[in-house]
């Protein structure tokens, strides 16, 4: 069956971004589009290196949004639930100290979604309409061989997800080499900037690199302390970082140990598809 079209989902990360430019280079076969799924989260560096980036690539780059995930959060705390706008935060009940996290909304919501509908856009399939079983869709990822467990295998009949970087057998490392072997910078992590995700050594990064960026994330961990996404304010308090504590009183220079993890154990990765 013939392919009717090939997009590249662009993260503007590390592994996405070098994936872009080797199909430029002819390194990898052409796309028709690229895709960048915008959460309106994302650093400035990573906005301004997509801006950039954009610019080297001879085929186009469609921005497609669900809107800010961010103030989804903030009117789902003041009470009017946005769809999709829970974030994993961190959660310790007031009295007893039971501790859990929440589920992970965000990703399918204002990552995956958008640019779902605009593949059955550029098909010319219409909302609720179905996709002729003649279409076919090749969508390639930017994952990298040491990020194998974040493959997937496509839910849609007209689309085949693909791998080419864990096809050349390219770590991350191997993808920084590239650009720099390629005379390219090294692009920026791309991540929501209050993603409570991160490792420590990201947050001491944005804290270190951008502290305007970590002071807004420190406003938005307090200002989502309870009542966060309907749930049980009354019992619960909500946090950005894994250790139960407001994020402007974590010590991220710590080393072996965990800070008082509420999810003592978990590994803090995220295997969604949010971007690389």
């Amino acid at each position: 069956m013939s392919v009717n079209l090939r997009v590249l989902s662009l993260g503007a990360g590390v592994q996405s971004s070098t994936l872009a430019l080797m199909i430029e280079k002819g390194e990898i076969p052409m796309v028709d589009y690229a895709l960048f799924s915008d959460t309106g989260s994302e650093p400035r560096k990573v906005y301004e290196w997509l801006e950039w980036l954009t610019k080297q690539l001879s085929y186009p780059v469609n921005i497609v949004s669900a809107g800010s995930l961010k103030e989804g959060m903030v009117k789902s705390n003041e009470g009017t639930y946005v769809r999709g706008s829970t974030v994993p935060m961190y959660v310790r009940h007031k009295v007893t100290g039971k501790k859990g996290i929440l589920r992970r909304m965000c990703t399918a919501t204002y990552k995956i979604e958008p640019v779902t509908k605009e593949i059955r856009r550029l098909l010319g399939v219409g909302y609720k309409q179905r996709v002729p079983k003649d279409k076919k869709v090749q969508q390639i990822f930017g994952i990298s061989k040491d990020e194998a467990v974040r493959m997937r295998v496509s839910q849609y009949h007209y689309i085949d997800f693909e791998y080419p970087l864990i096809d050349k057998g390219m770590s991350r490392a191997d993808c920084i080499k590239w650009m720099k072997d390629n005379n390219f910078p090294e692009p920026p992590r791309s991540a929501c900037t209050f993603c409570p995700y991160h490792s420590d050594e990201e947050w001491l990064r944005i804290k270190t690199e951008t502290p305007e960026e970590f002071e807004e994330v420190v406003q938005l961990d307090k200002k989502l302390r309870t009542g966060f996404m309907g749930c049980d304010k009354e019992n619960n308090n909500y946090f950005l970082h894994r250790s139960g504590k407001p994020l402007d009183e974590v010590d991220f220079n710590k080393k072996n140990d965990k800070q008082g993890d509420l999810l003592e154990g978990f590994d803090g990765e995220c295997e969604g598809m949010c971007g690389v």
